[in-house]
């Protein structure tokens, strides 16, 4: 089973796609799974939950105050804006697991160093809209630290779902399976990356963003 553990959808303030254009693309493309990880919003899980074609799990990307985080598995919203520990208290409160969303991204990513100093549960190893280097080096970091991996697409527009994602042993039937192999270390994890003047239209388009939002994460 091919899982594309990082979606957005229009319930981002950058999403384009609406909840049923990623099942359709998840279908055309041979996605049995999909985590809807949309910005400190978790509406699209009870929309798709029930659809009967893949299998969605509810998922959050949280903006801690030090960076992303993909939360899996959870049962509730996660609030933003809390400390890295905070944020990781918080989904395993709602049942979740805590990962490390593209730690070596510039100006969302948690960085090495608290990658490594908080317990999460595991490493984002791959994303799709991370440029080669970064991709290799959280492969590297994920690997060094030993816990489980997820990848994904990073998805903010119909096309693009699918990207990047994790191969995990068939006959997966619900959500709570899939994070268990997740967390059984049974993913690996395959990706394409951001090319590089790809990179400088959305380092350009990033910083305006941020700038307009008073120096705010996401």
């Amino acid at each position: 089973m091919k899982a594309d553990l990082h979606v957005h959808t229009c319930f981002s303030k950058d999403g384009k796609s609406t909840p049923e254009q990623v099942i359709e693309q998840c279908i055309e493309k041979g996605i049995g799974c999909v985590a809807i990880t949309d910005h400190n919003e978790f509406k699209a899980f009870d929309i798709l939950k029930d659809n009967g074609k893949v299998i969605v799990i509810p998922a959050e990307e949280v903006s801690s105050a030090e960076g992303h985080i993909v939360a899996l598995g959870i049962d509730r919203l996660i609030p933003q804006g809390m400390s890295i520990q905070e944020t990781i208290d918080a989904i395993h409160e709602a049942g979740g697991y805590a990962f490390a969303a593209h730690p070596y991204r510039w100006w969302s990513g948690l960085g090495e160093k608290n990658t490594l100093k908080y317990p999460f549960d595991g490493v984002e190893a791959m994303n799709a809209r991370s440029i080669p280097s970064a991709n290799k080096r959280s492969m590297k970091l994920a690997k060094s630290i030993g816990k489980p991996i997820t990848a994904g697409s990073d998805a903010h527009s119909p096309h693009r779902v699918g990207w990047g994602h994790v191969t995990l042993p068939d006959g997966l039937e619900t959500w709570q399976e899939v994070v268990q192999a997740i967390m059984d270390n049974k993913a690996t994890a395959q990706s394409a990356s951001r090319h590089f003047g790809e990179t400088l239209r959305y380092g350009f388009k990033s910083i305006t963003q941020w700038i307009k939002r008073g120096f705010r994460r996401m």
